[in-house]
């Protein structure tokens, strides 16, 4: 709720206070020194600030997004511009630049827990943090 009501009262030049910050601190389990609050208070208006410019923007006629990611070639085009070998545009295609998802063995993975502090295979053994 304090986000909302910080980004809706942006136009007031609203600052974080330090009772939201340690709230989001709490709720990201954080125990934050006095220098740390203010410091992220800091930072936590600036990105609001940010959010109120974006807010600003005329975006009439934009359409969302639907996929960030490059888009791949086409076969006919990969690797090739308009006949002279430079890159083509990679959004111009309508097919994601994304691999194939083929599972795979682990091979690390008793190396990794043999360095663990406190494990029990095939486990991480970490503090309970739940009902803090």
């Amino acid at each position: 709720m304090w986000l909302a009501r910080s980004v809706v009262l942006l136009g007031c030049k609203m600052k974080i206070s330090p009772e939201d910050v340690l709230r989001v601190a709490e709720l990201a389990y954080l125990d934050l020194t006095p220098e740390e609050v203010e410091l992220y208070g800091g930072q936590l208006d600036e990105i609001l600030s940010y959010i109120g410019k974006l807010q600003e923007l005329d975006v009439t006629g934009v359409e969302p997004m639907s996929q960030s990611l490059p888009r791949a070639l086409a076969p006919e085009q990969q690797g090739r511009g308009a006949n002279d070998g430079s890159p083509v545009d990679v959004a111009a295609s309508n097919e994601p630049n994304l691999r194939d998802d083929v599972p795979q063995p682990c091979t690390i993975g008793a190396e990794v827990l043999a360095r663990a502090p406190d494990a029990a295979k095939p486990f991480f053994r970490v503090p309970k943090v739940i009902e803090r």
